[in-house]
């Protein structure tokens, strides 16, 4: 009979059902995937269960709650020879509970024909965005539920600094900033260029979000409805991990799921699946993602020891300043 392996991830994880039946074949196994929200909804899960985990393997936690995974200790440690080649920058925890498979730009997105319309400038930096010209007009993920809104959070600590970053929000939030709970909310329901009848004309989104909205067009247009703001310290890059979740017992069948997700045809499928980037330089770039697909040349940066040391004491700061 063969032998199950279940992985739990975040709602964005999306494989070709091709890879998927190559795996079950290769290694006589069954693959059950268990979408358990945003990032930060499925971490929780996974350690609320640890005692008596729900899944073998651990897919999308990413850079911004890193930490706290390792703090609960619900991985165990897997050096995957596949990890040979991929970049050390990548590459955050040196025990290997939690290796990289692909990498992101969040970033606010915005909607192309609202701002022609008005005949309004693009916001090109993080203060542009309190300015009254543009109330109302920025949708964005709760940080304390979803990655992109903590990634986002963190792109303003960066730049304001750890001292500073709350006045930038008193300022976002008396322009009438909307906060939402998860990334779906926030880009279908708000963003006015995704679905057109949205409030909001920008978003915390992904800097390949202009890319899905070409590739999966009814009819293909000139160019992307949509486009993100590169500019400068306005970004953060997430970088998402996989991990084998303690008391597994299927662990040598997860090992191999780990070396799937990092093996080439894996990472070549990712792209078009999930609009992220492959940490496997092996993986080309479809062609479609490679023309609409940007990267930010210069996005926000805190080390990984800051994020681990403050997450928790920054959220709660930005939920008492901005929900209260």
């Amino acid at each position: 009979q063969p032998a199950t392996l279940t992985v739990m991830t975040h709602d964005s994880f999306a494989v070709s059902e091709d890879l998927v039946r190559q795996f079950e074949k290769d290694n006589t196994a069954t693959l059950t995937f268990i979408k358990s929200g945003d990032t930060g909804a499925a971490l929780n899960r996974a350690i609320l269960t640890k005692s008596s985990p729900q899944a073998d393997v651990f897919y999308g936690v990413d850079n911004t709650f890193l930490s706290r995974a390792l703090a609960e200790d619900i991985f165990e440690p897997y050096a995957s020879p596949k990890l040979v080649g991929i970049p050390t920058a990548f590459q955050l925890d040196s025990s290997n509970r939690a290796l990289p498979v692909d990498y992101g730009d969040v970033c606010i997105n915005y909607d192309r024909a609202y701002f022609a319309a008005k005949n309004l400038p693009v916001p090109q930096s993080l203060e542009d965005l309190a300015k009254p010209e543009y109330a109302g007009l920025l949708a964005i993920e709760n940080p304390a539920t979803s990655s992109p809104g903590l990634a986002f959070l963190l792109a303003t600590i960066a730049h304001f600094g750890p001292d500073k970053y709350l006045d930038y929000w008193q300022q976002l939030k008396s322009n009438q900033v909307a906060v939402v709970n998860d990334w779906e909310t926030a880009y279908y329901t708000n963003f006015s260029g995704s679905s057109g009848k949205g409030p909001q004309p920008m978003v915390v989104s992904y800097a390949s979000s202009p890319a899905a909205e070409m590739i999966f067009a009814e009819t293909r247009p000139a160019e992307a409805p949509t486009a993100s703001i590169l500019a400068p310290g306005t970004c953060f890059r997430q970088i998402e991990f996989v991990g084998i979740l303690k008391g597994t017992r299927q662990r040598a069948l997860a090992e191999k799921f780990v070396d799937f997700m990092l093996d080439t045809p894996f990472q070549e499928d990712m792209p078009l699946q999930m609009f992220v980037y492959p940490v496997n330089p092996q993986a080309k770039l479809p062609a479609d993602f490679e023309q609409y697909a940007r990267v930010a040349d210069q996005p926000a940066a805190l080390s990984a020891d800051q994020i681990a040391q403050n997450r928790d004491a920054w959220i709660q700061a930005w939920t008492e300043a901005v929900l209260r």
